[in-house]
């Protein structure tokens, strides 16, 4: 079977389909089930998404541009604030290899991202699995992310499928912040470090 493009980015942690991965629960299209929660910078957090609804949004967000031009293509972190959402922020990881990255992000907002993700075919999500490992520290602090299974990816082509390991973490608070992840899969790999500045819209 044959996507638009598939990745092997957070993330990374992406915007094409490759037969790879990108920047990303050992289970099927569950959604959360037997998923770990992510840890919060701070109580009351909103809701998180659900995994087909997470997934299929990210994808979506970095395919609304083209190749070059995408948040996974950003080497600097000025395309960061392309085409967001005002429920949830995404943050992307690479094509593959490291990238450092400043970004102004809302307070009162929760972000998202893949530690390594990929869209592909239930057998081939089932695999990608198996060996994806990856983390995640914000100020410091570890971020435990969601394995999170096959769930249906829209605009992708028929069947399409994404899977990854994920973080969802709580709004930050206004000021300057560090986080970095990296993730896994296979022979690919990817990692970000980025400088992020909460301020109110």
């Amino acid at each position: 079977m044959q996507f638009k493009r598939s990745l092997a980015l957070l993330l990374g942690a992406s915007a094409l389909v490759f037969t790879g991965a990108c920047s990303s629960s050992s289970g099927d299209g569950d959604g959360d089930a037997g998923s770990s929660k992510a840890t919060s910078p701070s109580a009351g957090a909103p809701a998180k998404l659900a995994s087909a609804d997470l997934q299929s949004r990210w994808w979506s967000w970095t395919d609304a541009d083209p190749e070059g031009a995408n948040p996974i293509d950003d080497r600097d972190g000025r395309l960061c604030g392309k085409n967001q959402a005002t429920d949830v922020w995404f943050l992307a990881g690479t094509h593959g290899g490291p990238a450092k990255r400043a970004c102004r992000v809302p307070t009162g907002v929760p972000i998202a991202f893949p530690l390594v993700n990929r869209v592909a075919t239930k057998s081939e999500c089932d695999a990608f699995l198996r060996t994806a490992k990856g983390s995640a520290t914000l100020d410091g602090k570890a971020l435990e992310p969601e394995r999170l299974g096959a769930a249906p990816v829209k605009g992708m082509g028929p069947g399409a499928l994404s899977c990854g390991l994920w973080v969802q973490t709580a709004p930050l608070p206004a000021g300057t912040h560090t986080l970095r992840f990296e993730g896994s899969s296979g022979s690919f790999s990817t990692a970000v470090d980025y400088r992020l500045e909460a301020a109110p819209r």
